[in-house]
């Protein structure tokens, strides 16, 4: 006897894109931006040179947000106000800090959390218990000496939220 299918709300949504090019991936965070609210997690990971950033670059450029997005590193988060009505553009570089959650919890990222788009770089293991509704955004590149600009992306939506969210839409 089969077993019945978990309830959609349970499921994660996921696609899978080649992108071939920065241009392109600014374009993709464009697209999603279209899809995101306040109160949505994104966490980014991939290799180094992956086009974590450039992608968030894209998510503040179609959130319509002030300001430059560009590698928080040194600074671990920036907040990029709105320039109409949308949400304000939390980045986030998690990649100096070691720790989980009690870490981070000097970003006060849970109170900014309901008024904002919090992208996470480097957030596997750190961020996870801030909301079971998150999307996860893999960046795959091939790695070496290599000018191999495609990027296979895998974008994982969890949660409640994330179930008929719209991912689909970025397929084509």
């Amino acid at each position: 006897m089969e077993r019945p299918a978990a309830p959609a709300a349970h499921q994660a949504a996921e696609i899978r894109l080649t992108i071939t090019s920065p241009e392109r991936m600014r374009e993709l965070g464009r697209r999603l931006a279209e899809l995101l609210r306040a109160g949505d997690l994104v966490m980014l990971s991939g290799e180094l040179g992956a086009g974590k950033t450039t992608l968030t670059r894209g998510l503040g450029e179609g959130l319509g947000v002030r300001g430059a997005v560009t590698s928080p590193t040194f600074v671990i988060a920036r907040v990029h106000p709105s320039l109409g009505d949308g949400p304000p553009l939390v980045h986030v570089d998690a990649y100096r800090l070691a720790g989980g959650l009690d870490e981070m919890e000097d970003l006060d990222l849970d109170v900014s959390l309901p008024d904002s788009v919090i992208v996470v770089e480097w957030g596997e293991g750190k961020v996870e218990e801030l909301t079971e509704d998150r999307l996860q955004v893999v960046i795959h590149r091939a790695v070496g000496d290599t000018t191999d600009e495609v990027r296979h992306v895998t974008l994982t939506g969890l949660g409640e939220r994330w179930s008929g969210a719209g991912l689909e839409t970025l397929t084509g």
